[in-house]
């Protein structure tokens, strides 16, 4: 899609980091914007913000976990500009602890969020966006997609089913020049995704605190704080990526060479490939 002015996004996670970057950036390229998250203030927040400049945008308050409300995010886009062009399905949490220590409401929730959700949005959006005769998805992964990570078994498993999803809709949109679809597997950037707990639900608040757990929300955290990138640098990728129709969305160039080293050793002999965590 090279004309966005305005065409409909949506977006979820969209009250903040990469996805309330990207809504911003719709707007600000012309489009009309659907927000969804839910935390209701930030919500209202980035909306406003858009508004207030002159841009047309409106929230939904969506817990992307069931199908049933990602449905009331399509309607409430549909009931409100008529068409949906573009889809961003951002919203992701993360929990940390040994896979012997994680609980089934640890697996439930993040793969709820970050893995069921963006299966809802590409079976409710497709649809729609093959109605309104052109369009583009955008599905966050993670480079924890591209190589697992100690500690946060449910996000390596949703983030590697995330690149899988979006492969095999990028194939089966071979016949169909008007769409196309993207994966963005963000390193490092400046969110707040280690302190995802706070908005974990209540009905799967069963979690065992461990020192695996402590210090990833303390270090984490405060490496994406002082080392991550913007998330506006993510926006302008994602925007390019829709744009001139690119699949692979890396924010960070080391990761492709990670990538060539980890299918050598799968190649050569086959051993665990251990990536930048020696």
């Amino acid at each position: 899609m090279q004309d966005l002015d305005g065409k409909v996004g949506v977006v979820t996670g969209a009250a903040s980091g990469i996805g309330r970057a990207v809504a911003l950036r719709m707007a600000a390229d012309g489009m009309k914007v659907v927000l969804a998250d839910i935390d209701q203030d930030a919500l209202n927040a980035a909306t406003s913000e858009i508004t207030a400049a002159g841009g047309e945008a409106i929230g939904q308050i969506c817990d992307v976990r069931h199908e049933h409300e990602i449905q009331a995010l399509a309607d409430a886009a549909i009931d409100r500009f008529g068409a949906v062009h573009v889809v961003h399905n951002n919203a992701g949490v993360v929990t940390a602890a040994p896979l012997d220590k994680l609980t089934t409401a640890d697996w439930e929730w993040v793969l709820g969020v970050d893995l069921w959700s963006v299966i809802f949005g590409v079976k409710t959006f497709l649809p729609l966006i093959r109605d309104a005769g052109e369009g583009h998805i955008v599905n966050t992964a993670s480079t924890a997609g591209l190589q697992s990570n100690a500690g946060i078994g449910p996000y390596n498993v949703a983030k590697f089913g995330v690149v899988a999803l979006t492969e095999t809709l990028a194939l089966e949109l071979g016949d169909e020049p008007n769409i196309n679809a993207s994966v963005l597997c963000p390193g490092a950037i400046n969110t707040q995704i280690a302190s995802s707990e706070r908005s974990r639900p209540q009905e799967l608040a069963d979690h065992v605190e461990t020192e695996v757990g402590e210090n990833f929300v303390k270090h984490a955290g405060a490496m994406l704080a002082t080392k991550g990138k913007d998330p506006s640098e993510v926006a302008d990728l994602v925007m390019h990526g829709i744009t001139t129709n690119q699949f692979w969305l890396i924010t960070h160039e080391p990761w492709k060479q990670l990538m060539v080293d980890r299918a050598a050793a799968l190649a050569n002999d086959g051993s665990l490939f251990h990536g930048f965590g020696g």
